[in-house]
């Protein structure tokens, strides 16, 4: 068995391949949605989009999406799909939104674990301050993050492994290990074995913030926290964070 190694391992072609088949029917994007009716925006930004699934959503009703992640070879996945020429795909980070030319956006979304890979406060601050100044006034940012003391890493650590199967590769089994706990970090792995024995690592930490430090963060950023809703996908397990720019 040998490892092959990347500059970037969240940034594999593998790993993108097999993102939506483990992600699921995505029935939390539905929440989104609705929220982006709800808030009456008509032009959004979807940061950490992944493989563009919520992007196209949006898109494809009609609104003006911006699509913005790190991760190269998710975009190759999103860019491919049926109905991606619709949406504006930014291969980067959501800092340098504000650098580029677009006009001011109605609301900025981060679905999923987004929020939580920011693992510094000068990360996620410089992440915030970012989307603060390309959302016009009035404009909102939503977005989800694990209620620390439910500690959801006790469910993770019970995971093990799922086998998929990826066009012109074969059966993928994707392992997923809890490795360590320090709170408020929480770190894992979810390597790839190939069905010739090569194993593509992915380790991940995710920070897991407190209500006081959520609302610290936004209002160094500029926010007001206008309302914070329980999951309806994951009751009592996450906060739906609707912030606005004043």
């Amino acid at each position: 068995m040998t490892k092959e190694r990347q500059a970037n391992e969240f940034d594999h072609p593998l790993s993108a391949a097999i993102y939506d088949q483990a992600e699921g029917s995505r029935e939390d994007l539905d929440h989104y949605a609705a929220l982006v009716e709800e808030l009456d925006a008509r032009s959004v930004i979807d940061v950490g989009c992944g493989t563009g699934v919520f992007a196209i959503m949006l898109a494809d009703r009609g609104l003006a999406v911006s699509a913005v992640d790190p991760a190269g070879a998710m975009l190759d996945v999103a860019r491919a799909k049926p109905g991606a020429e619709r949406v504006r795909w930014v291969h980067g980070t959501a800092e340098l939104l504000p650098d580029l030319p677009h006009p001011p956006v109605d609301l900025a979304v981060m679905t999923g674990n987004v929020a939580q890979v920011f693992l510094t406060d000068g990360q996620w601050l410089a992440t915030l301050r970012a989307l603060h100044d390309v959302l016009v006034p009035g404009g909102h940012l939503v977005f989800e993050t694990r209620i620390p003391e439910r500690r959801a890493w006790e469910e993770w650590a019970t995971w093990g492994s799922s086998v998929f199967e990826v066009d012109g590769v074969g059966e993928v089994r994707d392992e997923f290990i809890l490795l360590r706990v320090c709170e408020p970090y929480v770190t894992f792995s979810s390597d790839n074995t190939l069905p010739d024995g090569t194993v593509v690592p992915n380790e991940s930490t995710l920070i897991f913030r407190s209500m006081p430090d959520l609302e610290r963060t936004l209002t160094e950023a500029g926010f007001s926290i206008r309302e914070v809703r329980d999951a309806p996908d994951r009751p009592d397990r996450e906060w739906v964070v609707i912030a606005q720019r004043p």
